[in-house]
């Protein structure tokens, strides 16, 4: 499923996303894969969000992150409760959803120039 064109080439956009697979700016990626505007983080994390910890959300954020969209696989799972907690309370938004949707809404959000990092689990 393509998702848009890449209208800036010096913005991380995601082109398109399969099960088990992610395609950014060209490149595609077969394993969980955190992306901003200006940096792509591989394996920046666990394979299932049960296994997700605060360490590995705070290693892909950047500093004036303002978004974190947390994309689940192939439908929607919540981490823990406290792992969402401790984003809020550093007033970092958090958005839980599955990866198509993930993708969809970072490329809305990048475009309209937010501070804004997905982090994406592949099933």
């Amino acid at each position: 499923m393509k998702f848009a064109e890449i209208a800036d080439p010096g913005a991380n956009l995601i082109e398109a996303y399969d099960a088990g697979r992610v395609r950014i700016n060209g490149r595609d990626y077969a394993r969980s894969v955190a992306v901003s505007a200006g940096h792509v983080a591989l394996d920046w994390g666990p394979d299932d969000v049960a296994s997700l910890s605060v360490a590995h959300l705070e290693a892909v954020l950047l500093e004036g992150t303002q978004v974190l969209i947390l994309g689940t696989g192939s439908r929607q799972r919540f981490p823990d409760p406290a792992v969402q907690h401790a984003l809020l309370r550093r007033g970092i938004g958090v958005e839980v959803m599955d990866t198509g949707a993930a993708c969809r809404t970072y490329n809305i959000l990048v475009s309209e120039g937010r501070a804004v990092v997905a982090a994406l689990l592949l099933d």
